[in-house]
């Protein structure tokens, strides 16, 4: 049996992935992998990825209302005493903490038994949690690089991502779209974007190109019934692999700017980007200020936003082939298709073991 690992990550998929692609890394190099979690994503796709999860329950801090406030500080406390007790169960050599509420209870459990502990950041401000546990960390790595953190226990490794599809002709091929069809890939993370799905219908149902719309299955039943003509294909949810197969098919995707950029950029695909406006320290909006500045999107304020602004948006970037093509190799430029690999060597150097 290798060395154990425990990884505390949970909440949406855009915290859970990216640890599952460093657990994957870490079994690749003879380690076995813990996660501990709570009853969102991680529920579900931890165990299908074949890994043990451990839970403890633990919800975010509200900022605008003390009571609720309160009682998720006491939600956390608890949650320490709990994460304690599994650490005392599992004896990692390491932890690491992927981000969502439960990093947090789970990092201080780890600093308190004197387990070694790295951390990941997914956007361009450390969040609440890893801003707590940083002094304590062996290791930060970070998706982006950022202003006076560098250096030291700081590494830009880019932001963990499952390996591109790279069979175009295939993932085009089961999405039935013709060799000279332009394709638009349309979502707006694993819950969705209500702005973004309202914009899409609106101003791209009758468009005469193929979109695939993600909706997330918050807004799918509402959007079902609108009208939209025989390219456009509304579906609720893909898994891992279908949506790589949907990056890979499409020229051309309008999303949020979360960290699925960074799938994006993977795949070298130009964008669309709306950053959701409500975004802790208006981070989507720097996310999308990065791909931007590379040259790799073009970025639509949330406010602005409605069908036919987002119809003149695709439009002039598909009757722009040499600027699609630009972008599409800045975006390239942009992915770090390494990072899963790099954090995992920061688990194990913080562990004491030779990568």
């Amino acid at each position: 049996m290798g060395m154990r690992v425990v990884i505390a990550a949970g909440g949406t998929a855009g915290h859970v992935v990216p640890a599952l692609c460093v657990a994957d890394a870490l079994r690749e190099r003879g380690s076995e992998v813990v996660f501990v979690g709570g009853e969102r994503a991680e529920a579900e796709l931890v165990p299908a990825a074949g890994y043990e999860l451990r839970t403890i329950r633990v919800r975010g801090l509200s900022r605008t209302n003390r009571l609720a406030a309160a009682g998720a500080a006491a939600l956390a406390a608890r949650a320490v005493t709990r994460a304690t007790r599994i650490l005392r169960e599992v004896r990692p050599a390491v932890v690491l903490g992927g981000g969502g509420y439960v990093a947090g209870p789970v990092g201080l459990a780890a600093v308190g038994l004197r387990i070694p502990l790295v951390l990941t950041e997914a956007d361009s401000h450390l969040g609440l949690a890893n801003r707590a546990l940083a002094p304590f960390a062996r290791r930060i790595c970070l998706a982006f690089s950022l202003e006076g953190r560098s250096g030291g226990r700081y590494r830009v490794t880019g932001r963990p991502v499952p390996a591109p599809c790279t069979d175009r002709v295939g993932a085009r091929a089961r999405w039935g779209i013709g060799e000279d069809e332009d394709c638009v890939l349309v979502f707006g993370g694993s819950l969705g974007a209500k702005s973004i799905n309202e914009a899409a219908v609106s101003g791209l149902a009758e468009a005469p190109f193929v979109v695939l719309h993600i909706s997330g299955a918050r807004d799918h039943g509402a959007l079902r019934p609108r009208p939209h003509g025989p390219r456009y294909h509304l579906i609720s949810y893909l898994p891992i692999d279908r949506f790589r197969e949907a990056l890979a098919a499409s020229d051309l995707v309008v999303a949020r700017a979360g960290g699925s950029i960074f799938e994006i950029a993977s795949h070298g695909r130009p964008a669309i980007l709306v950053p959701y406006p409500g975004a802790t320290a208006d981070h989507q909006a720097l996310n999308a200020r990065w791909m931007a500045d590379g040259g790799a999107a073009v970025v639509v304020p949330d406010s602005e936003l409605d069908g036919p602004r987002l119809a003149r948006e695709v439009a002039g970037l598909l009757g722009d082939r040499p600027r699609l093509a630009a972008m599409a190799r800045a975006s390239a430029s942009l992915a770090r298709l390494d990072a899963s690999r790099d954090v995992a060597e920061e688990v194990l150097a913080a562990a004491g073991c030779t990568p």
